[in-house]
């Protein structure tokens, strides 16, 4: 049977011209690299099935992609059957229940947790075996402030979101104060939060180096160089990322009139961009740069598109595979 296409269907024949203005840097991180090439690696060396507690990023497409190739995705470690398979802990981070709890069952566990949240798990230890009470500034939820809060006793730790949790935060009177971060906050956001417990608890520790990690604050950076010069702005990434979201704030917050976070090309409302002839596009930390290409793609099917690149910053961190990928990868 034929199918009737509606002419609105099709791009105009003359179109608009549209400048498009790529943040850099964009997409992945040092991190979700190094956790997407351990699910890989071990794919490559034992073969399917490969387990993997949680998304090891937050992107469907990646974790799609893994999965088809055989990586299957649980909660938790109870919905694993008794396997000799490897067992991947995502890059967000575990509570110390998890990896214990791989021991007893015996798995082969390996632990691809990004080192920058590693770094503000070992700080968090550090204040605890000093007596510090630990002050965590996160979102509530995240696999990575649940991860951070799992280091440590129950009660050791507190978890503030807001400036006003701030004023309402009761810490034990007998010990001193300490704070870490969540590693995907925005950078203005937790600068305001870190002034308010820094103006409540004058003695408060602080972290050694910035717990927000380098990724986080250079895609934030180039987002607010962009932002105030384009009509809108597209944030590639998933909805549950929190780097993600942060840059569509940091844009709306830069005065860019629309922003949207947007998963593929086909999720984009096209309705919000007919009339632009300058847009900014980003990706967050978890989101490959094939879905930056899908988007450019899209709006060269309707604009008349010239590309120019905005770079802010310079990456070249690296982080090695987990221990036990790298021993098997060079037998």
């Amino acid at each position: 049977m034929p199918v009737c296409v509606s002419p609105a269907s099709f791009p105009p024949a003359d179109k608009p011209p549209l400048d498009v203005l790529i943040c850099a840097p964009r997409g992945f991180c040092a991190g979700v690299v190094r956790a997407i090439d351990a699910v890989e690696k071990a794919l490559a060396l034992y073969g399917p099935p490969v387990y993997v507690r949680h998304e090891i990023v937050h992107n469907k497409y990646v974790v799609e992609s893994l999965r088809r190739k055989g990586a299957v995705f649980v909660d938790e470690l109870d919905e694993i059957p008794d396997t000799t398979a490897p067992v991947i802990f995502s890059a967000h981070g575990v509570p110390k229940s998890v990896p214990r709890e791989a021991v007893t069952r015996r798995f082969f566990a390996i632990d691809a947790t990004c080192p920058l949240v590693t770094k503000v798990h070992r700080e968090a230890e550090v204040h605890h075996k000093r007596s510090r009470h630990v002050v965590l500034v996160g979102h509530a939820g995240h696999p990575e402030v649940v991860g951070t809060m799992g280091q440590l006793p129950e009660g050791a730790i507190s978890l503030i979101e807001t400036i006003a949790d701030v004023a309402r935060l009761s810490p034990p009177a007998d010990q001193e104060l300490a704070y870490v971060t969540q590693t995907t906050l925005s950078v203005d956001d937790t600068a305001g939060i870190v002034a308010a417990l820094k103006a409540r608890f004058p003695d408060i520790v602080s972290p050694h180096k910035e717990d927000i990690c380098y990724a986080t604050t250079n895609r934030q950076e180039a987002v607010k160089r962009v932002a105030p010069q384009v009509d809108a702005m597209i944030v590639v990434g998933s909805p549950n990322s929190s780097n993600s979201q942060r840059l569509r704030e940091v844009a709306e917050r830069a005065g860019c009139p629309v922003s949207r976070l947007v998963l593929r090309a086909e999720d984009i409302d096209w309705s919000l961009f007919g009339d632009i002839r300058r847009l900014g596009l980003t990706a967050g930390a978890s989101a490959p740069e094939i879905l930056v290409e899908e988007i450019i793609d899209a709006f060269a099917l309707r604009f008349e598109v010239r590309v120019e690149t905005v770079s802010t910053a310079d990456e070249s961190v690296f982080f090695p595979l987990p221990r036990d990928l790298r021993e098997q990868a060079t037998v």
